[in-house]
């Protein structure tokens, strides 16, 4: 029983300030395993309701984590033993500060897309509108989202985008979207007929769904028409430019076969001779 005492009692001297004893470095390195334990169960309680394509996103920041929680635990252990640790964090305090201005954003993208992988408010293939711009996202990272655009070109959104503006998900609440053009026709028009061309026009429309139906709104009076709403629903919004294309053709080709006229702004100027 002495012998052990002593042994854990048997102290290493770094200089004259500096001292570990064995009893020590065994408690250090307990500390260390049980945080070790406690960060892993950390870990799988808040990942267990993500996919598993996301859990292993977070493993760099775990793993800071885990080098942040060893280097406070050493800290505290080196204090205990007589190490004046206020001296170090005061040495190290102006880098640390400028390092910390330097990575501001970039810990502002990544506690933004830790954001967005837990709450599930953004998934791949979800079409989305943020700063007027279009795309349907392909990959969902800590620190960026990457999106395709219509033409075909990628967007890079900073992830803490998503904190400052506005973001619009056009399928999360499912695939089917609802669309609108307008439409102004002349006054003195037969307007149950341009209603029921309107109709027949979404209904031939490829891509467009006859459920839920499309259908026609009398907007207002306008200046120089009289403005109808059409409102059609479509399953893929990412492609909505070529239906409403073609939808623009067909109602041209309704309206010039029923002598439906499209008006265009008139002003009436006169002029007086003094």
């Amino acid at each position: 029983m002495n012998t052990l005492k002593e042994t854990l009692n048997y102290t290493f001297y770094l200089n004259d300030s500096i001292s570990f004893s064995v009893k020590t470095i065994l408690f250090t390195l307990v500390i260390l395993f049980l945080a070790n334990i406690f960060l892993k169960t950390v870990k799988k309680i808040a990942t267990r309701k993500l996919p598993e394509e996301d859990k292993y996103k977070f493993a760099t920041i775990f793993t800071y984590l885990k080098y942040l929680t060893y280097l406070i635990l050493l800290l505290v252990i080196l204090n205990y033993n007589g190490v004046k640790v206020t001296a170090i964090i005061t040495s190290a305090a102006a880098l640390l500060l400028g390092v910390g201005l330097a990575l501001q954003t970039f810990f502002q993208d990544v506690i933004s897309g830790i954001f967005i992988l837990f709450d599930q408010s953004l998934h791949v293939d979800d079409i989305i509108e943020i700063e007027g711009k279009v795309g349907k996202v392909t990959k969902i990272s800590l620190r960026t989202t990457k999106a395709v655009t219509i033409e075909n070109k990628v967007l890079v959104i900073p992830n803490h985008l998503y904190l400052t503006n506005t973001l619009y998900n056009y399928t999360q609440n499912g695939n089917v979207t609802r669309e609108f053009i307008y439409v102004g026709v002349a006054y003195g028009s037969d307007v149950q007929l341009v209603k029921s061309l309107l109709i027949k026009a979404a209904n031939t429309t490829k891509g467009i769904l006859k459920k839920p139906e499309p259908k026609v709104f009398f907007d207002e009076f306008g200046d120089s028409a009289l403005q109808f709403k059409l409102v059609f629903s479509i399953k893929d919004s990412f492609q909505v430019i070529e239906p409403k294309s073609d939808l623009h053709f067909e109602i041209d080709r309704l309206f010039r076969e029923h002598a439906i006229t499209i008006p265009f702004p008139q002003r009436d100027v006169r002029v007086y001779k003094s």
